[in-house]
């Protein structure tokens, strides 16, 4: 019933002449620098092709080529059987279950290697939505192209001669800077519901418009996201926030009703102008070093989106009574356990996460042993940042960033210096001083005077 109203709104999906036969497109006509390309890349395609197979880049990689951008990543598509592509490389690896590949490995240069698709069998096994669990049929190269999900991943790029063959109008769609699905859109997002989020993050990282065809089914179907094992959409998650354009693919996904569920409070945060203002800040630093080329930490990323919801829990469990440090683990288990449902956070990641959020107590104590403890911290860094957003969103004061800034850059006698003009605000800090005071009662107006004493202060802090 939903596919027969679709196809009547919007009519069918247009479809090559002959999908057999492929565009062939030369350098003149695609404009690809050949400089982009990866030497091992070109190693695998060459390895290949005097092996007697056919090799070729495809996918995103491709994609960039044409859009003059350098890619991330390399894929490569063979008529190679997994099992030819791994007995010609020596740090080769047959993965994958659903669909088998090959990661072969220069260095930390990692390349997958794809034996070309054949068609889809109807007895390839399938969960009761549609869903492929396991398709390893292999089959010609236009077979291949056919399997592709967009127009603008299914071409071929031979290093060798620097052709393109392009079988599905793709090199019109990045002219007119369109995402297009191949065959029809209900049938593909059943078959892989991820196709939906994969859909969303292009089209916000490239700057593209989706066909309507492609756009119209995306609400009806979202909920078969739910049907979709945990770590597959934790990956694309993943792809999704380190895209360089994090925060236009968290609105679009909200746009297109696809949020739900994945991050499944978000939209409470995204409501509240503080909560906003950090996840914003959050996102546009990410997509920053990622432009720079700079490595970005995963468990820095989601523990600033969830950072609002542990906030949220951790005063209400202070409002019931908790101590502030067993509140803060207590909420932080509530928000981890309610995302792992949706999202398989690898445990590392889940460690990373409650490593930045525990220090964020320990940044309020500025006195005594307590800084200097928390400067060997190993994730430091990551917790400081995190405090920096904090300041920058306004949750907290600047001042408190700006101590920690100075108190890091600071030598030794410049520490003291720090710890002595801070007021003893927190509780812990007030006992050393009346300890003190107990001790040399003779000494009180020189201890009481220690604010202005760095030396006096620096030997009562430590």
């Amino acid at each position: 019933m939903i596919k027969k109203l679709i196809r009547r709104i919007l009519g069918k999906p247009q479809q090559a002449a002959d999908p057999t036969q492929p565009v062939v497109l030369g350098p003149q006509e695609h404009g690809i620098n050949p400089e982009l390309v990866s030497n091992n890349a070109i190693r695998v395609t060459q390895t290949l092709q005097q092996a007697g197979f056919k090799a070729f880049l495809v996918g995103g990689a491709v994609r960039d080529l044409l859009l003059g951008v350098k890619p991330k990543d390399f894929d490569i598509a063979t008529n190679a059987t997994p099992e030819q592509v791994k007995a010609l490389f020596r740090r080769a690896f047959i993965i994958g279950r659903r669909f088998q590949i090959v990661h072969v490995m220069f260095g930390q240069d990692l390349l997958e290697v794809t034996t070309f698709r054949g068609a889809a069998k109807e007895a390839a096994p399938k969960d009761e939505h549609g869903r492929v669990l396991r398709d390893n049929t292999f089959g010609e190269q236009h077979e291949d192209a056919l399997r592709r999900d967009f127009t603008i991943n299914a071409m071929y790029y031979d290093p060798a001669t620097q052709e393109v063959l392009d079988y599905h109008g793709g090199m019109a769609d990045i002219r007119n800077r369109t995402l297009r699905m191949i065959g029809v859109p209900e049938e593909r997002y059943r078959e892989d519901p991820v196709r939906m989020l994969r859909v969303v993050r292009f089209a916000a990282k490239l700057g593209f418009e989706i066909d309507p065809s492609a756009q119209a089914p995306i609400p009806v179907m979202a909920p078969l996201i739910n049907n979709v094992p945990a770590a597959r959409v934790f990956d694309e998650m993943l792809k999704l926030l380190m895209s360089g354009q994090a925060m236009a693919c968290l609105e679009r996904l909200r746009s297109e009703g696809l949020h739900h569920g994945l991050l499944p409070l978000l939209d409470v945060v995204m409501e509240q102008p503080l909560g906003e203002r950090f996840v914003r800040l959050a996102l546009d630093n990410t997509d920053l070093r990622i432009r720079q080329g700079k490595p970005v930490s995963p468990g820095f990323l989601f523990a600033s989106l969830l950072w609002h919801q542990v906030l949220e829990k951790w005063r209400a469990y202070q409002a019931a009574g908790e101590f502030p440090i067993p509140a803060l683990h207590q909420a932080a288990d509530d928000v981890l356990n309610g995302q792992t449902e949706k999202l398989a956070l690898q445990r590392r990641i889940a460690t990373d996460m409650r490593d930045i959020w525990a220090m964020q107590p320990r940044f309020e104590r500025r006195s005594g042993k307590s800084p200097y403890k928390l400067l060997e911290h190993p994730r430091l860094r990551a917790g400081y940042d995190f405090l920096l957003l904090r300041c920058e969103s306004g949750e907290l004061d600047a001042e408190a960033g700006e101590w920690w800034t100075a108190f890091m850059e600071a030598d030794g006698p410049g520490r003291e210096e720090l710890l002595a003009r801070k007021p003893k605000a927190d509780g812990e800090a007030a006992a050393p001083k009346k300890r003190a005071r107990r001790r040399r009662p003779k000494k009180e107006s020189a201890t009481g005077a220690a604010g202005d004493n760095p030396t006096m202060a620096g030997e009562h802090g430590e």
